[in-house]
């Protein structure tokens, strides 16, 4: 550790794109439009649910919180990103590339678990039409975000505490888009080989269990659906299908960044984009855009406030 020369880093070089200033704009513009329909939709999605006397189903309870979540993950690095954009120098104090790692882990951590608790709500609800209300009950769907924040918050300081204390004297520049554990653990100015296999023992198999079990849920589910001819059952093969684009849109660039190997991080900038910017998106699209029954209840608002006006 070279500290003689007192060379503490106190801030942080993010490379972003390497891009002319021509494609920076275009980048700048095409981020600025999607974080404003990310945050529009989501916070829509989670007004209408509110809002909504047809939407109180246990689904779309789930359903609004995990907009909540990906406006929050969404609005942790896209701003930072969207601004750096136009500037030449991108640095983020070291304390700020903190936080924004706590509040990153948090969120995905709290998120992944909640799409766990959204495959056991449609398996209830296909498998278990009959006691679907019974089982599905206000007291578990709060035990249900409860949990997944805590398990969010867990999986956060068990990297954040270990890594804040770290002293950063040497290199500072982060070849990437956004602050986050791996490529700002090999900054240090220790050893961390131990830390860098935590962290990915910790964030991959986050992902790979959440995933697997949301795999072999949904394979159920989709069996189940198969040996059933009701009429009824084509909207549940709807909503399930939608609900397995945003898994597998979700955690397919996070288990490639956290489950491959550790020093190929640096180059998958493009699935840092897609996890962070476009993915957040994804949830208002696909809920909104093909469920009839959201869009019935936001036409219906739209008309109640018309009409008290």
């Amino acid at each position: 550790m070279d500290k003689k020369n007192g060379s503490v880093v106190t801030e942080f070089i993010l490379q972003g794109f390497s891009a002319g200033w021509e494609l920076q704009i275009v980048f700048f513009v095409t981020f600025s439009l999607i974080y404003a329909a990310t945050v529009l939709g989501n916070a829509l999605t989670m007004v209408t649910v509110t809002c909504s006397s047809t939407l109180r189903s246990p689904m779309y309870f789930l359903l609004g919180n995990l907009s909540f979540l990906d406006m929050c993950l969404s609005t942790v690095t896209t701003p930072k990103m969207i601004r750096d954009l136009l500037t030449e120098h991108k640095t983020i104090s070291i304390w700020g590339c903190m936080a924004q790692m706590f509040f990153m882990h948090l969120f995905g951590g709290a998120e992944m678990t909640l799409l766990v608790a959204m495959a056991f709500d449609r398996y209830v609800a296909i498998c278990k039409p009959l006691h679907y209300r019974k089982i599905m009950n206000h007291r578990l769907l709060n035990g249900f975000v409860i949990l997944s924040w805590t398990i969010g918050f867990i999986h956060t300081m068990s990297q954040m505490v270990l890594t804040v204390n770290l002293p950063f004297c040497g290199p500072r520049i982060i070849d990437n888009i956004f602050c986050d554990l791996p490529l700002v653990i090999q900054l240090a100015c220790v050893e961390t080989y131990t830390l860098e296999l935590f962290v990915i023992a910790d964030s991959g198999l986050l992902s790979l269990i959440c995933f697997l079990l949301l795999l072999v849920s949904y394979t159920v589910l989709l069996a189940t659906v198969q040996r059933r001819s009701s009429g009824g059952l084509s909207k549940a093969l709807s909503t399930l299908s939608a609900h397995i684009t945003v898994v597998s849109l979700f955690f397919g660039p996070c288990i490639f960044i956290y489950a491959w190997p550790f020093k190929s991080f640096a180059s998958n900038k493009v699935l840092a984009v897609f996890y962070t910017v476009f993915t957040p998106l994804l949830n208002p699209i696909i809920y909104t855009l093909r469920n009839q029954k959201m869009q019935e209840a936001m036409k219906k608002l739209r008309f109640q406030n018309v009409s008290s006006t």
